[in-house]
């Protein structure tokens, strides 16, 4: 294979991949037909099983864990600069507001889209959600270990932050408002806080007070 065709497989490729993400996050996983992916895409509709023979089933997994990672890392660049938890996440909600209104408030989640339809119809898919949230916990959880908060309690946070956001996405789609992403901000910041205060106050912290 030469160079440039080997550059055109690859492309096209994507193109697929990227067109089953965008109508994944807008219309559903079931919603969502193979020729209307490979229409978006611009590419023969046999080319789709050529580069997912298994299908629809196996382009949703490599949706959702491709996405699953770009959103990792566009977490990991938000929060990571921050020594401020609170202020971290406080704003990573805000910012989460903003690219819901500016989607006109299509859901900027396909993980969650797929999962909600999946869970208890395709054990693959619902696996591959399932580890890619927990990706996105595991990687809070050690960032806000390091900002001070113990391992179990990190996780706990962490867990209770995917789940604030999540919840809000779908909450602000129903309303058409930013102001239930922007509600569970203020909430994800205080269970934050209220994790690095227990932290501080517990024994043989700076107030020398012991826990309850």
């Amino acid at each position: 294979m030469s160079d440039g065709k080997a550059i055109s497989t690859h492309e096209t490729r994507q193109r697929i991949l990227n067109a089953g993400t965008e109508l994944f996050r807008r219309s559903g996983y079931t919603g969502t037909g193979m020729k209307q992916i490979a229409e978006a895409a611009g590419a023969p509709f046999g080319s789709i099983y050529h580069f997912f023979p298994g299908g629809k089933a196996q382009l949703g997994e490599e949706v959702i864990r491709t996405s699953g990672a770009v959103y990792l890392g566009l977490v990991t660049a938000l929060m990571t600069p921050y020594e401020d938890r609170v202020a971290a996440t406080a704003d990573a909600f805000a910012a989460a507001a903003g690219t819901l209104a500016e989607l006109d408030f299509a859901d900027p989640c396909p993980i969650a889209t797929v999962a909600m339809e999946v869970a208890s119809t395709n054990e693959a898919l619902r696996q591959a959600t399932s580890e890619v949230f927990d990706s996105w916990i595991e990687y809070l959880a050690a960032y806000y270990a390091e900002g001070g908060i113990p391992g179990p309690a990190a996780r706990e946070t962490a867990s209770s932050v995917v789940a604030l956001l999540e919840g809000a996405f779908m909450l602000g789609r129903a309303a058409r408002s930013t102001e239930p992403v922007r509600a569970a901000g203020t909430a994800a910041a205080a269970i934050v806080r209220a994790a690095l205060g227990a932290e501080r106050t517990g024994p043989g912290r700076q107030d020398g007070r012991p826990a309850r």
